[in-house]
């Protein structure tokens, strides 16, 4: 049989470049060879986009023309138990970050190839039946790279523009979980120019609708990228000013639990397009205050506890709520869910979803699913089944008359 071939698409613009780079690479090392051949495609920081040898250099932690390898420090791959360096693309070839490439051109540059690969202008264009997306973030996961795969009709892995622009949308996505009647914590959305123009109204705003402390974060990004905890007044402001960085939309969400406990963090795979199932929970215990960004990539201390202690009945409501906020997004393929529990009234909240989260082989959402009863390599099998099938259903629809 002629094998599938699957272009696995990572790097990108978004701040979560390195951690797409450990996903793309353990993508890369479990795929069944023999099923499917790999095309690796990636973009740099700047927005150039590589393929072939360049793509293989980018996702080793070189430059995307030079064989240097970068100094810069090893990720661990989104999980407590990872040691530095724990994805790889070749025996011993540890993913590092990489810097960014000194070549000039804009994000919609020709694609970059080997020089055996640019004699003929066929050779140039990327032929690959479907694409399997591991971005992760902005221009990845939020619906722009859906929408131009979309455009060109290529079968891909993961959520559609709408499912993926509202799960990256902190915002939009707690008002479709409302309308859903789905349960989360009391939050409060203001525009970065609103906090520009007048900061103490809008502090008295957060004031006068949740109680210390909250979290602040930026509406579109992921892997904890600018989330703050204020616990007063004081950091009110400087956590708004590091969100805002990130993004025009800042969402400010008041604690779970108050000022005596922290929440229990539980978390949920969702898999399936039309009847989607949910896996085991399981639950991550920071090793800091939260479980930001430094506590799932570079800091050692958080543990991970699979699957989740909770009654039956808490574990079928923490999976029922999963399928219903992955339908609520309108999302298809993959998603990992979110939640909150308050230790002491053991309600659970839905924090958020995540459309494309970390994919490594020790990343929650693959482990949850090895914890129950789909490893990783059948994980990535039924994944790009998945895509197929979601792009053999569009094709049933008419868009002329």
């Amino acid at each position: 049989m002629k094998k599938l071939r699957v272009g696995i698409l990572f790097g990108g613009r978004s701040g979560e470049h390195e951690v797409s780079l450990l996903s793309a690479a353990s993508v890369f090392n479990a795929i069944d060879k023999d099923k499917f051949e790999v095309v690796p495609i990636g973009i740099t920081k700047e927005g150039r986009w590589v393929t072939a040898g360049d793509a293989e250099r980018l996702l080793q932690g070189k430059t995307a023309g030079e064989g240097a390898r970068s100094t810069q420090p090893h990720l661990r791959a989104g999980d407590p138990e990872a040691t530095p360096g724990a994805a790889v693309l070749a025996a011993g070839e540890a993913v590092v970050v990489p810097p960014e490439p000194q070549k000039s051109g804009g994000a919609l540059a020709p694609f970059q190839t080997d020089a055996a690969l640019t004699r003929r202008a066929s050779d140039r264009a990327i032929n690959v039946d479907i694409i399997f997306p591991v971005l992760h973030g902005t221009f990845g996961e939020d619906g722009t790279i859906q929408g131009l795969l979309e455009l060109a009709d290529l079968p891909y892995v993961g959520a559609g523009v709408l499912g993926s622009a509202a799960g990256m949308d902190k915002d939009i996505m707690k008002s479709l979980f409302r309308a859903a009647g789905l349960p989360i914590v009391k939050h409060v959305t203001v525009l970065r120019s609103e906090w520009e123009a007048n900061s103490k109204k809008v502090q008295k705003l957060v004031e006068s609708r949740l109680k210390y402390p909250v979290f602040v974060k930026p509406a579109n990004l992921g892997s904890s990228v600018g989330i703050s905890k204020a616990h007063d007044r004081k950091e009110l402001g400087p956590a708004i000013e590091e969100a805002a960085k990130f993004d025009r939309k800042i969402v400010i969400e008041q604690g779970v639990g108050g000022t005596k406990q922290k929440a229990r963090e539980i978390e949920c795979s969702v898999l399936g397009n039309d009847s989607p199932e949910a896996s085991v929970p399981g639950e991550i215990v920071p090793g800091k205050e939260f479980y930001d960004y430094t506590a799932k990539y570079v800091d050692e201390g958080s543990k991970l506890i699979i699957p989740a202690k909770l009654s039956k009945a808490e574990t079928r409501k923490v999976q029922q709520l999963a399928i219903s906020a992955f339908k609520a997004v309108d999302c298809s393929g993959l998603a990992r869910v979110d939640f909150l529990m308050d230790t002491k009234t053991r309600k659970i909240y839905l924090n958020e979803i995540n459309t494309m989260p970390g994919f490594t082989s020790i990343s929650m959402y693959p482990k949850l699913w090895a914890a129950s009863g789909l490893p990783y390599s059948e994980l990535i099998e039924r994944l790009i089944q998945l895509g197929l099938e979601r792009h053999a259903e569009k094709k049933k629809n008419q868009y002329s008359r």
